[in-house]
């Protein structure tokens, strides 16, 4: 049997088959393909259960680790002959580590940022674009605060099944958890786990927008090349702004069907998209919208917050409860990228939503995967139709957005918290107290009856019916929050997933920024001339007008979203209360008038 060593800690979920393994330890594996990204092992105790695959790797036949001392000179010149972009890929790791020890919080990375430093080897300082880390910032609410209604089994990014022998890139990313108060301590390993491995997930050797270079070459470049694609940016009533399409879409997820390959051995969801501009549907599995996620997060994410996708999930992937609230969030995210008039009109999302038939599919994928104007070179497409900004505007307009989206996020997540709780209270002491008030009457109405006297009747039917008010309304009370605070909680997620991206998005422009205010030191060594430098500084001045017009659009929709969540809530909760009131006063009808 195959030895693998643990790469990180892994707290296992009680009742799920897991085995809890620590970092540096050696487990042998069992089964190395139970599918859904993980593995079956043993430990040194010869405990047996799931690990996930991502969190070990594979020891040599000969069982030694290649992380020990001992290697050879050819392994050690090899190893360090490691290209500059395996090396930033690890410092993107290390500063995910950085923000594990900071409390998870996305933003502490962005609040105690430094400058590069221009006198480095390559002249940039080590700091990596923050927009591949993305993809792990945006906690989902389920996750921070456990959903109350969801499913409850552990989330993984393990996906339904494996790859498909056409797809290029088999991925596979580091599971995530809920979190609970029964389990905190195992969620906290895994966040931690998860953070540290982040990077991992989008490799930033793959794409040239986020190699280290990537902002050297849109800052500094004599000429940027002409792109086919433009992003125009214009000025409207409230600042800068996307240009709107002159007729929108939504797409509606519905029809979740299983299915299965390999003669029935590997199953799998699938579900029929289909957009309101074309009423053509076609089918997609949970693996293309994470293949959709990662190609939009690499195109725009250094300009757009991409949120991630609702988690993946190795068991329970096809009740029919966790089916439902997948979907639920499935539709919520393709419909906010067909709100954004730039996702909605890309190359990439019009293919997801309109191919005909496999052999487009496939060549649409290709090309989405070879797209060179990723990462920071996507501002390369953006053409404000607007006045150069000078740099001290351009910090204040990052500084604004900064402050403003930190704030928001302090917020939405004691918003969470708060309606967290409530949602606890509301399924369980609260329902059980208006029970036992409802037995309570209902039991002294039977001591009632006991007594004999003739002239008590009318009233003991009336405690009695009362009791058993009390009891329909605990049942009242814990199907309430489904009908209202389910909405206004999936808002808030949805608004952490946006707000989590921010400060990589900010720290980018911050990044930028210094780069511009340090440029004096290489025009005075003649290493760059005044014109680069003006150069700088009107790309810089682009990349703000881009974050201004993203933030535009996050406003309006913000108005427009929480205006809409809360009237539900409140509309909700006034029939709730009237239908409470309603059954009361039926009840105190039944009582005799004295």
């Amino acid at each position: 049997m195959d030895m693998a060593r643990v790469m990180y800690d892994f707290a296992a979920e009680p009742g799920n088959n897991e085995l809890t393994v620590n970092e540096g330890e050696i487990i042998t594996i069992t089964n190395p393909d139970v599918g859904g990204g993980w593995l079956e092992g043993r430990n040194s105790k010869g405990e047996r259960g799931l690990v996930p695959t991502d969190y070990v790797e594979i020891l040599p036949s000969d069982g030694k680790d290649p992380f020990s001392c001992g290697n050879s000179v050819a392994d050690q010149a090899f190893l360090d002959s490691l290209s500059a972009s395996a090396a930033q890929a690890n410092s993107s790791a290390a500063n995910s580590n950085n923000q594990v020890s900071s409390g998870n919080d996305p933003w502490s990375a962005w609040s105690s940022s430094k400058s590069g430093n221009w006198d480095s080897t390559d002249g940039w300082g080590a700091k990596p674009e923050g927009a591949a880390a993305q993809r792990n910032t945006s906690n989902n609410w389920d996750t921070a605060f456990g959903h109350p209604q969801a499913y409850q089994g552990p989330a993984t990014a393990g996906d339904d099944d494996d790859w498909d022998e056409d797809w290029d890139d088999p991925k596979a990313a580091a599971p995530y958890f809920k979190d609970s108060e029964a389990a905190e301590a195992g969620a906290a390993q895994r966040g931690n786990s998860r953070a540290g491995s982040s990077s991992m997930k989008l490799p930033l050797n793959k794409f040239p927008g986020f190699a280290k270079p990537g902002m050297e070459q849109y800052l500094l470049a004599k000429q940027l090349a002409k792109p086919k694609e433009k992003i125009p940016i214009i000025v409207g009533d409230y600042g800068p702004m996307w240009v709107y399409p002159t007729s929108t879409f939504d797409c509606v997820v519905a029809d979740p069907r299983k299915g299965s390959k390999m003669y029935g051995l590997k199953s799998y969801i699938e579900y029929q998209l289909t957009p309101t501009n074309t009423n053509r549907s076609v089918n997609h599995r949970y693996k293309h919208f994470d293949w959709l996620y990662e190609r939009l997060l690499v195109k725009f994410g250094s300009a757009i917050p991409i949120p991630s996708l609702p988690d993946k999930q190795v068991t329970g992937r096809f009740e029919e409860e966790f089916i439902k609230m997948r979907m639920e969030r499935l539709q919520a995210w393709v419909t906010r990228m067909c709100r954004h008039p730039v996702i909605s009109e890309s190359e990439v999302f019009q293919q997801f939503l309109n191919f005909r038939d496999e052999k487009e599919w496939k060549t649409g994928k290709r090309k989405a995967e070879k797209d060179e104007l990723v990462g920071v070179m996507i501002f390369s497409t953006m053409e404000p139709e607007a006045p150069d900004l000078d740099l001290l505007e351009i910090e204040q307009k990052c500084d604004a957005v900064g402050k403003f989206t930190k704030a928001m996020d302090d917020g939405v997540k004691e918003l969470l918290t708060v309606g967290q709780e409530h949602w606890k209270r509301c399924t369980g002491p609260l329902p059980k107290e208006y029970q036992k008030i409802g037995k309570a009457l209902q039991s002294l109405a039977t001591v009632f009856s006991s007594s004999g006297y003739q002239g008590e009747t009318d009233l003991n039917a009336a405690i009695t019916e009362a009791g058993k008010t009390y009891e329909e309304i605990a049942g009242l009370v814990a199907e309430q929050p489904k009908k209202d605070l389910h909405f206004l909680m999936e808002c808030n997620h949805e608004y952490k997933g946006f707000l989590g991206c921010f400060p990589d998005i900010i720290g980018a422009h911050k990044a930028a920024i210094e780069k511009v205010k340090e440029s004096d030191k290489l025009v005075a060594t003649s290493k760059i001339t005044p014109q680069d430098k003006q150069n700088m500084v009107k790309r810089v001045g682009t990349m703000s007008y881009a974050l201004q017009a993203e933030m535009n659009h996050f406003h309006s929709n913000r108005i427009y979203d929480y205006n809409s969540v809360i009237r539900l809530y409140l509309e909700q909760q006034v029939q709730f209360y009237e239908t409470i009131a309603e059954k009361l006063r039926q009840a105190l009808g039944r009582f005799p008038v004295m």
